[in-house]
């Protein structure tokens, strides 16, 4: 089994997407079930609602999941792990305060060395341990930190070792007795069987961390991982929930398609034959093992330019923007000269406006009479020679004005297209400027 396993603490990040798109496209090509698992260990960052947003935000990318879990729910799982590794002497109680872990950091961070945990609670004799006990004294449940170096090959990375150093006895159950990320990730990934897990670079750090506990625990399926690398901004740099196109919503309220944006995150890092396709497509060539180990640059305009590829697909336009059919061929036309649904939207709100340019504003009232006082040709040809014959205007004196009276822009498709399409109700939009 697959999973994948957001937090319900803030909006969806593109990473996480591609996080949950990989892992779907991988789960297919594998014939292996499809898990989602809302980690919502971290009660006071949990935010209400956003496990709900995350499902949605799955559905409408048609990314179909097998199983939806909460990790809240293994809690009393968690807890009887932690216990059998104390009683096992593998993990230990932790007495020390906040305060006496400050000192060690700003210590480590004078001496200018990493910080790394001091081991002080961990060989307290039975007495002393039985004595806070009995005194109510808090404590968290540390891991005994491993005895020699962790590795495991990586899918995207290759070959990755770590030391016991870099792991150190970390905390895997709080002072409350809820798990920690690690701790409470490491269980749930062997209780629902998971074989492989595909997720950012960012939790490169946690997976030694989580090996050693299943390690500890005795279970010896092998679980196979795939860190993705990070995705950059413009500027080269991580990206953060400052940068808008972080967030999959922002994008979804811009215009883009979601079969648009799946397809620029599934490109981000890879090269195919084809650069255009959809998600069911992708899981006929993706291959996990050749994603780019370096960091790829988020490039906005070649989303735009995925996206208008996905636009020109679109039918029932009209239905989309919930408009009369009549308006079909006119948003067929916007479409084709648009990057997202917004764009197409903001230009056929504009026709409908009172044009506020001064420029042609003579030549646009000379036009107006002209196509007011009169039956409107079929052909485009005809209506412009008897108006070029009737008004004396020609060149760039006719063309913008008379595009600006169909669309409200000086720029823009064909003035032969747009009549055409425009002819059923062209009065009624030039009788508004």
């Amino acid at each position: 089994m697959l999973r994948f396993a957001p937090s319900p603490t803030g909006d969806m990040h593109i990473g996480n997407l591609r996080v949950a798109i990989f892992n779907y496209i991988v789960a297919k090509q594998r014939k292996e079930k499809y898990l989602v698992r809302i980690e919502d260990t971290d009660k006071e960052r949990n935010i209400e609602g956003k496990d709900k947003e995350i499902l949605d935000i799955l559905n409408l990318f048609g990314i179909k999941y097998d199983q939806v879990v909460y990790q809240s729910g293994n809690f009393h799982l968690h807890g009887e792990m932690a216990n059998r590794l104390l009683k096992e002497k593998k993990a230990f109680a932790c007495f020390c305060t906040e305060a006496d872990i400050n000192f060690e950091r700003e210590k480590a961070k004078i001496e200018k060395r990493p910080y790394r945990y001091s081991g002080k609670c961990e060989y307290l004799d039975e007495k002393t341990l039985q004595k806070y006990i009995k005194e109510n004294k808090k404590y968290v449940v540390r891991i005994k930190k491993p005895d020699k170096n962790i590795k495991f090959k990586d899918l995207i990375k290759g070959e990755m070792e770590f030391s016991p150093f870099e792991v150190d006895s970390f905390i895997i159950l709080r002072a409350d007795k809820t798990p920690t990320y690690n701790f409470a990730c490491a269980i749930d990934d062997m209780i629902y069987d998971i074989t492989l897990v595909i997720r950012g670079e960012d939790h490169l750090s946690n997976t030694p961390k989580q090996i050693h506990i299943r390690h500890l625990i005795g279970y010896d399926k092998k679980i196979e991982y795939a860190h993705l690398p990070i995705i950059l901004n413009a500027e080269g740099k991580k990206m953060s929930k400052r940068d808008n196109a972080s967030s999959v919503k922002w994008l979804l309220d811009e215009g883009f398609l979601p079969e648009a944006i799946a397809n620029y995150l599934i490109l981000l890092g890879n090269s195919f034959e084809k650069e255009i396709f959809t998600l069911e497509e992708a899981v006929k060539f993706f291959d996990l093992t050749k994603i780019s180990r370096a960091p790829a640059k988020f490039d906005i305009e070649k989303l735009k330019f995925i996206n208008q590829q996905h636009l020109k697909k679109l039918t029932d336009l009209f239905k989309l923007f919930k408009v009369n059919k009549i308006y079909e061929n006119l948003l067929e036309i916007l479409r084709d000269e648009s990057s997202t649904l917004k764009e197409i939207k903001e230009k056929f709100n504009k026709i409908f406006e009172k044009s506020e340019d001064e420029e042609f504003k003579q030549q646009r009232e000379i036009l107006k009479k002209e196509i007011l006082e009169n039956e409107l040709e079929e052909s485009y040809d005809d209506f412009k020679k008897r108006v070029m014959k009737n008004t004396s205007l020609k060149g760039k004196k006719l063309f913008m004005p008379l595009r600006e009276l169909l669309i409200n822009e000086k720029h823009g498709a064909e003035i032969k297209d747009l009549y055409t399409a425009m002819l059923q109700y062209l009065k009624e939009i030039i009788k508004r400027r």
